[in-house]
């Protein structure tokens, strides 16, 4: 072979490269990496690629649903020997993630065992803990085994693994995804699978096709079908040693494969439309949403804030008691740390209504106990629950996933459009593969037949050859074989001669050519073969169905003032001459009896004398009357509280007062 002299001057020589130049390159290098080979899902099963890994790896295993627990360190260690060659923890956190009820809301993982839980409790170690797929998880892989997706080499090129799964589930909806990549994040809300499964459905019946496809060229039955192991011309004429076989044009698989691929779908389908199916996220852990128009914007454009609340409900107690009772908190939050929250909100008096903190949760679900006081106001107690704990928080959506390898941001059509995309391609090459199958078993079944209809003959022919191949040679010649034909006479057992076996050839013979004009009808059908997804997808809601756990309210919660958080008391205003003002709560106070000696109201200074006293309540408004004529308003719960016998803050820090101006009197307006 001839050497290329200038590849040959190359070795060994350094070329000179701006670093700016070589740290872009690597870097964007590893961006990408980051990007399509880890963080990002991809758009048609949902699924990342260590995700993807490791259900496959325990597909190989054989850890169906209905097979056995297996330690979850054999299916780490088989995931990271033959597909996924990175650390073992990331691996078994992400096989975690996926047994979690709480994270996902379709678990893909059965687990058994401490798979962690809502309070941030870490798991056991993979050597304690055992999984399997769970049932959901089968129709991820459903079809698998029918080259309906492309394998790819894995790392080192000694094992196969699938580019993508045949996802008959819409799992990037249904369950959701969390990824940070380089220079881009991800954060897909989990659905309710009734919900997308029925917005596809409405898509289906309203999309338009685009290209209609023209299998005209498609009549050749009569054919020597390709066997169904061989995907190219070359290894069928390895297979099948024959000049007929050598002649075969790979005309059926190009045929049917571009006609039945050859279109395309589109839809007039608006956001509010979908809306009408998928009314916002349905999260695992229940909780409520706020604000359809914040669920339709990150919708429409792929990124939105979506408000949480956990359900909390104020129950009478007794006695003027009451309590509070959370039993879902938003999703993604801990619960731990919510009750060491709100303990600590009480230690630093901010929550001074609280008697009493217990957490009841147990396998029968969440349950947070809150005692309050006899004189707390719940609702205001709750308020601020809402406004300084992670009972309230919100949900930045930002819908980035891979489309053919490339990061794109998505609105909720475009991720559904790009699904239904990847079923009609699943269902294409399901049928075609079912088709090569077919067309194989008839090409035998009817070298069978000719050998029951020439039975004699056939016996006589193979009695006088002196060999198989001898008798392999004549039955072609003879019959008019081809080689698969003869080859399936001679193996044939004698008890298929019996008159119940010949009648089961025909009768199957009989089937096969029905199921042949079928996947035919079907392949040059595109509007069949969007009612067969339909289909598939309704057998998914019947079977895997069930009712939403997040509630959705339409409007926006409301604004949580700090009026909302203050607790209504009465108390005493008090306003010095000298200007010193200050709120002192009643119970600072009490009645006097007869020969009593009274109590004082504040240190003052010599020359100091209390002005106004006025008894209020802390929801209402004050208003201040000074010499210049001018009146300021403010709130009486701003004022400053004290003890009794404190002096008060300066007025000047309340209202802007100038120089030389005087309050001169006070007023107290209720509220309302």
């Amino acid at each position: 072979m001839p050497k290329d002299n200038n590849k040959t001057q190359l070795i060994g020589t350094i070329k000179p490269t701006p670093i700016s130049e070589e740290m872009k390159k690597s870097y964007l290098d590893y961006a990408m990496s980051v990007i399509v080979a880890r963080a990002i899902p991809d758009v048609r099963d949902g699924l990342k690629p260590v995700q993807r890994r490791i259900l496959f790896a325990m597909y190989r295993l054989g850890l169906l649903p209905g097979a056995a627990h297996k330690k979850s360190a054999r299916i780490v260690g088989e995931t990271i020997g033959k597909y996924h060659p990175h650390g073992d923890m990331a691996v078994y956190d992400a096989l975690v993630r996926m047994a979690q009820e709480f994270s996902l809301r379709y678990p893909l993982v059965d687990g058994q065992g401490n798979f962690g839980s809502v309070d941030g409790d870490m798991p056991a170690a993979m050597r304690y803990t055992e999984a399997r797929l769970a049932k959901i998880t089968e129709e991820l892989l459903a079809d698998l085994d029918q080259n309906t997706v492309l394998f790819t080499p894995n790392f080192d090129a000694s094992e196969k693994e699938p580019s993508v799964l045949p996802a008959r589930l819409p799992n990037l909806f249904l369950n959701g995804a969390d990824g940070i990549a380089v220079g881009m994040a991800t954060k897909i809300p989990p659905h309710n699978l009734g919900e997308v499964v029925d917005a596809l459905r409405f898509m289906i019946e309203e999309i338009k096709i685009i290209k209609q496809p023209d299998i005209s060229a498609v009549k050749q039955q009569d054919d020597l079908p390709p066997h169904p192991q061989t995907e190219t011309t070359k290894l069928l004429n390895q297979l099948l040693n024959t000049d007929q076989a050598r002649q075969l044009p790979s005309r059926i698989t190009e045929d049917l494969h571009s006609c039945a691929a050859n279109f395309d779908l589109d839809s007039d389908v608006s956001v509010e439309d979908l809306m009408e199916f998928i009314k916002g996220p349905d999260f695992p852990t229940g909780g409520i949403i706020y604000d359809q128009k914040e669920i339709i914007q990150a919708y429409a454009t792929g990124k939105g804030s979506i408000i949480m609340r956990g359900k909390a409900e104020i129950q009478e107690k007794g006695k003027g008691k009451h309590q509070i009772i959370i039993t879902e908190i938003p999703y993604q939050q801990n619960k731990a740390l919510l009750v060491a929250k709100i303990a600590n909100l009480v230690k630093e008096k901010k929550l001074d209504d609280i008697s009493d903190l217990r957490d009841e949760s147990d396998r029968r679900g969440m349950r947070i106990v809150i005692e309050l006081k006899a004189s707390a106001n719940p609702q205001k107690t709750l308020n601020r629950l809402y406004k300084f704990t992670s009972l309230q928080t919100a949900y930045h959506a930002n819908m980035i996933a891979l489309v053919r390898g490339e990061p794109r941001l998505f609105t909720l059509k475009t991720a559904l459009v790009e699904y239904l995309k990847h079923r009609k391609e699943i269902i294409i090459r399901r049928s075609l593969f079912k088709l090569y199958q077919t067309l194989y078993r008839v090409h035998i079944l009817e070298g069978l037949k000719i050998a029951l209809d020439h039975l004699d003959a056939v016996i006589e022919t193979i009695k006088k050859s002196k060999d198989t191949e001898t008798a392999k040679t004549n039955l072609i010649k003879k019959f008019k074989l081809s080689n698969l034909q003869a080859q399936a006479i001679l193996d044939m057992q004698l008890k298929r001669l019996a008159a119940l076996e010949r009648k089961k050839i025909l009768d199957e013979l009989k089937a096969k050519k029905d199921l042949i004009n079928s996947l035919k009808t079907l392949l040059a059908a595109p509007k069949k073969i969007m009612e067969e997804i339909s289909r598939e997808l309704l057998e998914l809601k019947e079977k895997f169905g069930d009712p939403r756990r997040t509630k959705v309210i339409k409007g926006r919660p409301g604004e949580i003032t700090d009026e909302d958080l203050v607790k209504e008391q009465e108390v005493i205003v008090i306003l010095s001459r000298a200007g010193y003002i200050k709120r002192v709560s009643t119970a600072s106070f009490k009645t006097q009896g007869r020969g009593g000696k009274g109590v004082r109201t504040a240190n003052l200074r010599q020359e100091d004398v209390n002005q106004e006293i006025l008894s209020a309540n802390t929801l209402d408004e004050i208003l201040f009357f000074t010499n210049k004529g001018k009146v300021y308003s403010t709130k009486v719960y701003e004022l400053p509280e004290t003890s009794r016998t404190a002096r008060g803050q300066a007025i000047v820090n309340i209202i802007p007062l100038e120089g030389n101006e005087e309050v001169t009197s006070v007023l107290t307006l209720a509220k309302g």
